[in-house]
């Protein structure tokens, strides 16, 4: 979620010096000299920690490095808190906005339909000309903007219907 990188990129930018390179497979120290987490990936902007709870995107400039150790001025807990914290707002903001006649829009902004029904776990949205797609609700999001989006962009989405017979 971009919303989450920016969050965390906001919160944890304390350290002047900016490490160069976090290794996946680096263990990240927090503030408590505890462990927080191991590097799973980075693509130079961002980096992402396994907390063994969340895998947390964080800036890469968030990062210090003392002697070949990185660390964030933040503990494991702490981290996790506003993890599961975000993902509770998150979690909100969709069950507020799935609701029947909600209009849906794509991961690339692009209108999908509207909410027809909900089935349960399963979300059924008819667009224009007669296309209907079942989505499970976990594929859903609340943009920037405040619009119920699907987790998928819209030609992703139609090429999985058309493969399904649809």
């Amino acid at each position: 979620m971009n919303l989450t990188k920016t969050i965390f990129a906001a919160a944890l930018i304390t350290f002047p010096a900016v490490a160069s390179a976090q290794d996946v497979g680096a263990t990240v120290m927090g503030n408590d000299e505890a462990a927080v987490g191991t590097v799973v990936s980075n693509d130079g902007t961002n980096v992402v920690i396994d907390t063994g709870k969340h895998k947390v995107p964080l800036a890469a400039a968030s990062f210090a490095n003392n002697d070949g150790v990185y660390s964030v001025n933040i503990s494991k807990g702490e981290l996790d808190a506003m993890m599961d914290k975000a993902a509770a707002e998150a979690a909100a903001k969709v069950q507020a906005a799935l609701v029947v006649g909600a209009p849906v829009v794509t991961a690339d902004a692009k209108a999908l339909g509207t909410v027809d029904q909900i089935d349960g776990t399963n979300v059924v949205i008819k667009g224009e000309d007669d296309f209907i797609v079942t989505l499970p609700s976990e594929m859903f999001a609340v943009n920037q903007d405040g619009a119920l989006m699907a987790l998928a962009n819209l030609a992703d989405i139609q090429r999985a219907v058309e493969a399904a017979g649809g």
